[in-house]
């Protein structure tokens, strides 16, 4: 397998040309059947040099019927069947113009249906930059400022990329959770977010000529975090740096977590909860109990969840009910503050300026 780097010089050495970057997104998984429907619904084998001959049908149900597909009861040949929408039963049309249903989620591209561990995983096979339309639209307030949505479109567009490289010739390269990018599809688009994807286009942040790992978050309630300290990622361009958006109200918040709660957290008695560590961003790198108990910071807020625990950035004390948490930010710490972005646009900062302050010593590159 070619390392990302040599992927990357050799896309940066090719001429242009008018095939398509594209995604493929784990969008969800369902057990036993899954319905798909669009306009002039076209089939064919999932490949990019696959022909699509047209159904006559704007809807299909494909069911998993042991280790073999079926198509409206007929059976397929393969482990996986990829469907297009096209203009006319007979026209495959452009991909991606004409949006197609499947597992609950519209989206443009092909939908690919394969069997998946005991039934059936849908992935968006889409082009790059109408994928980034959605995220942005998933990601970030599209009420932010423009030069903020640019920003966020040029994190979005080097992180699928790198996750592409990296996870080169599998099925897909991405969920379509939190966990990786939100993508909600083609209802998640906006003329905004169009606009920010258009005015970047095939913009990317690169250090040492490959892509960064250009992680975000919503805030970082004043500094953000170094990458080894939030996500183990000990890398150059990931440094604390000030952010404005400590200066917001927003940014606070509170929560109040029962003993129970903690309790099944901690796997033990929460009696004698306290902070026993902090990185250098003063964020939880650890917690201890009275009967000598520690859990690391990032595992402690998995477990008592993300919308909970909003950040690390914490402190914590007992009352009657329960232990209050107070705290700043919410997500990781990372990269890109998406609040902070919001705030450096309003006050002038064009999206490369934004980059560079949260990206240090990476480098905008034009890759197409």
């Amino acid at each position: 397998m070619l390392r990302p780097v040599t992927l990357l010089l050799i896309l940066l050495a090719s001429p242009p040309a008018p095939a398509v970057e594209t995604m493929r997104i784990a969008m969800s998984e369902v057990r036993g059947e899954v319905q798909v429907s669009g306009q002039g619904l076209l089939l064919g084998m999932d490949t990019e040099e696959a022909s699509f001959h047209a159904l006559g049908k704007r809807q299909v149900t494909v069911r998993r019927r042991g280790r073999k597909l079926e198509v409206n009861g007929a059976p397929i040949v393969g482990d996986a069947v990829r469907f297009r929408a096209g203009g006319l039963a007979d026209d495959a049309g452009v991909p991606g113009e004409v949006p197609l249903r499947a597992g609950g989620m519209a989206v443009r591209g092909d939908v690919v249906v394969r069997l998946y561990r005991e039934g059936l995983q849908l992935i968006n096979v889409i082009p790059l930059e109408d994928y980034l339309a959605a995220v942005l639209g998933s990601e970030m307030p599209v009420s932010f400022p423009p030069e903020a949505l640019k920003a966020q479109a040029v994190a979005a567009r080097t992180y699928a990329l790198q996750k592409k490289l990296e996870a080169y010739g599998s099925a897909f390269y991405l969920g379509s959770s939190v966990l990786h990018q939100v993508y909600g599809g083609v209802n998640s688009e906006d003329p905004r977010t169009h606009a920010a994807v258009e005015a970047t286009r095939g913009e990317v942040l690169t250090y040492e000529l490959a892509p960064i790992e250009a992680y975000f978050h919503a805030s970082c309630g004043g500094r953000t975090e170094s990458g080894h300290a939030a996500l183990q990622r000990d890398l150059p361009y990931l440094q604390p740096v000030e952010c404005p958006c400590g200066k917001l109200p927003a940014s606070r918040w509170s929560a109040t977590v029962s003993e129970g709660e903690l309790q099944a957290a901690l796997e033990g008695s929460p009696e004698g909860l306290r902070i026993s560590g902090r990185t250098g961003t003063r964020r939880v790198s650890r917690v201890s109990t009275a009967d000598g108990t520690t859990l690391d910071g990032v595992r402690f807020r998995q477990r008592l969840g993300y919308t909970k625990l909003k950040s690390l950035d914490f402190e914590v004390e007992k009352r009657a009910h329960g232990y209050h948490f107070t705290g700043r930010g919410y997500g990781h710490g990372a990269g890109l503050c998406q609040w902070g972005a919001r705030g450096l646009a309003q006050g002038g900062w064009s999206y490369k300026d934004i980059l560079s302050h949260y990206y240090p010593g990476a480098e905008l590159q034009q890759l197409y």
